[in-house]
């Protein structure tokens, strides 16, 4: 790996510390009582690393969970050999364990700063978990799995819509319910209803 290449390394594990950080002392204490200071102490960078990823403490939340993008890349990688339905299962327990790892009050915040930015748009076809639930319905689309009223991609949407609405239910009941179970039941609910 070349010099360049170890920077940009060392620079996206730095930014990811301090977010893991952030995100777990706002669990622990709540986002208004965490500083800068607290942030950068845990992820063991200084407040100057912090500043060149980052403008102030509240742009943590405008960065929103692009960690999330990144947790699901890395814990994805196992099942990227298993059948369609295995991986988009798989997909959707694994962004229900990232969101209550977050904590409802972190996700509540997140969504809070999306709602209040007009120019929000958390469907970027860039984003990885929405890339690899496309993948997995068009997969399924080629095995003649999925009605043809639906196109893939339709049904990603559709699917993406329907599961961070689960998520925004989940927050306005203070986390009080597990969430993978609802996803699931409402996971099964689609299966049949997508199928030809």
């Amino acid at each position: 790996m070349d010099y360049q290449a170890r920077r940009q390394a060392r620079a996206q594990e730095t930014r990811r510390a301090i977010l893991d950080s952030a995100v777990r002392l706002t669990r622990e204490r709540g986002f208004d009582k965490v500083t800068i200071r607290d942030v950068c102490s845990a992820a063991g960078v200084t407040t100057g690393a912090f500043y060149h990823h980052f403008s102030c403490k509240e742009d943590l939340l405008n960065q929103g969970f692009s960690s999330l993008d990144a947790y699901m890349e890395e814990a994805l990688a196992p099942y990227l050999d298993r059948p369609p339905m295995e991986r988009l299962e798989a997909l959707l327990r694994l962004y229900a364990q990232y969101m209550e790892d977050q904590g409802w009050e972190t996700v509540a915040l997140y969504y809070g700063r999306r709602l209040a930015d007009p120019a929000a748009a958390s469907m970027s076809p860039q984003r990885f978990t929405l890339r690899a639930m496309l993948d997995c319905l068009t997969a399924l689309d080629r095995e003649g799995v999925l009605s043809p009223s639906f196109t893939p991609e339709w049904t990603a949407e559709f699917f993406f819509r329907h599961f961070r609405g689960v998520v925004v239910d989940w927050v306005l009941h203070r986390g009080s319910y597990p969430l993978w179970p609802k996803l699931a039941q409402d996971y099964q609910l689609f299966e049949g209803a997508f199928q030809a």
